[in-house]
């Protein structure tokens, strides 16, 4: 039984309360660690210590809060196959993806905004009585909460702009998945930073992720999730007049035109829709195929579904692991219930799988396409988050966009055309934060990243989140 614990003011701790959650491992369905049922009494340690610590902080000269960032991100790297191997057994995903994508990309956020802080200036306007100068200071304290599909990942996503631009940070990582968290608590400390800056509070979103959410000394949120519980939030930390980043949740349509490289497209969209089981916030799950080519799509689509290896995450061959939970995997099975009762046809999957051996208790799903539903059904207006796509097809441009922009969410989209002129024309029509052409999950660093909708507020990545994490004061000087 592996013990995870707190980060506070410098040092790994057991909750003041001594309550503990169990960890349950996703593939084998069994209790593996337990962690901090955190309570008040931890977030009021916490909150001080960054108040003790955030002057130091904030007036640390960026070089050396960059330096002390890149001893994080080597931290990581010295280690990175103890992490990967701590990713894929906490979320369920295989181990290559947490290789290839999850450790590799904590590295690469760190890294990224350690140097992008040497770079970030202010504006400065000048008149011929007056020059205005833009100061941008750190906010102080803020709360940043991210979610199970992508912990570490999306955990440095949000800690790494607000440690550059000089905040002090009081974090949440999910309860489900928390153990490259307290691995990363490791790293901070080998790493030099100071104690005070980063503090890791774990437990569940009702009870300490509540209180960092209304605590007064806290003045921004930065919370990646789910809509309703985007919305919850906001509905606290708005009266409180906190600032608010919320990457919320997605039902991404891909869209194949006629002109599309099919071998390309075909391959890339079977990747799109069950990467890490389908639960992550940009996959594709509404799939939007012209109807001269809908047929030719779908079987070659379905046969490279059903080649996908569901099992054990630990085996190289593997290309769907377990989902994070059995309450999840239950949800994701009901929506494949309510498809059928909704009058869609189940093309392959949807069904459990039990490997042999270790996994057999395990919360596996085959990879599940759908067909016959209507665009207004909830299969197709709900996040479902799991290994299910749906088949739609459509006539000409015009219904294409009319399709892809007919849910309430406005995350990623994607578009498959070789015509030069559509690929422009539909990307500015489609109501989305991200638009992918020909491609899926390019991420360059300093472009902004975020949805429209009840997709999110705000926008996360280059100088876009440094501003969110800091406060513009205007100086005029009369000349």
């Amino acid at each position: 039984m592996i013990t995870l614990q707190n980060y506070i003011n410098g040092s790994l701790c057991n909750p003041i309360e001594n309550n503990w959650l169990d960890n349950i491992e996703p593939a084998t369905g069994t209790v593996y660690s337990r962690l901090p049922d955190s309570s008040q009494y931890d977030i009021d340690i916490a909150i001080e210590a960054a108040k003790s610590a955030q002057y130091s902080w904030a007036n640390m000269s960026v070089e050396d809060r960059s330096a002390i960032m890149m001893k994080i991100a080597d931290g990581i790297r010295n280690r990175f196959d103890e992490f990967a191997a701590a990713e894929s057994k906490d979320q369920g995903k295989p181990l290559w993806l947490s290789k290839a994508m999850d450790i590799s990309r904590a590295i690469q956020n760190i890294e990224f905004f350690a140097t992008e802080i040497l770079h970030f200036a202010s504006e400065s306007h000048h008149t011929s009585q007056t020059i205005n100068y833009t100061l941008r200071s750190p906010i102080g304290i803020v709360g940043c909460i991210s979610p199970w599909n992508l912990p570490l990942y999306l955990f440095t996503w949000k800690i790494a702009p607000a440690l550059a631009t000089g905040n002090c940070v009081i974090a949440k990582p999910s309860e489900l998945t928390p153990y490259t968290a307290t691995l990363f608590a490791e790293i901070c400390i080998e790493a030099g930073l100071p104690a005070g800056v980063l503090n890791i509070l774990h437990g569940t979103g009702n009870n300490i992720g509540a209180l960092i959410v209304k605590h007064p000394d806290i003045h921004a949120i930065s919370f990646t999730g789910g809509t309703v519980t985007g919305a919850h939030i906001a509905s606290i930390a708005a009266p409180m007049f906190k600032k608010l980043s919320l990457e919320l949740g997605g039902k991404n349509p891909t869209i194949i035109f006629e002109d599309a490289n099919l071998e390309q497209a075909i391959s890339t969209t079977v990747r799109s829709a069950f990467t890490n089981q389908g639960e992550i916030c940009l996959c594709g799950s509404r799939i939007l195929i012209h109807d001269s080519i809908y047929e030719q799509f779908k079987t070659e689509f379905i046969k490279q579904v059903q080649q996908l290896k569901v099992g054990d995450p630990f085996e190289a061959d593997t290309k769907i692991g377990a989902l994070v939970s059995e309450g999840h995997i239950n949800k994701v099975k009901s929506y494949i219930d309510l498809a059928i009762q909704e009058g869609g046809t189940v093309l392959c999957g949807g069904n459990s799988v039990y490997p042999k051996g270790a996994c057999e208790k395990g919360y596996f799903l085959e990879p599940t396409v759908i067909e016959g539903l209507s665009n207004t059904c909830r299969t197709n207006q709900e996040e479902i988050f799991g290994p299910v796509v749906t088949l739609q097809s459509f006539s000409d441009e015009a219904e294409a966009i009319s399709l892809a922009n007919g849910t309430t969410y406005g995350l990623a989209a994607n578009i498959w055309t070789e015509h030069l002129s559509k690929a422009h024309r539909v990307s500015a029509a489609l109501d989305f934060g991200i638009v992918w052409v020909n491609c899926w999950l390019l991420r360059d660093l300093r472009t902004p990243f975020g949805g429209v909708k009840h997709s999110g507020v705000g926008r996360e990545g280059g100088f876009e989140v440094l501003r969110f994490f800091t406060e513009p004061k205007n100086v005029c000087i009369k000349i």
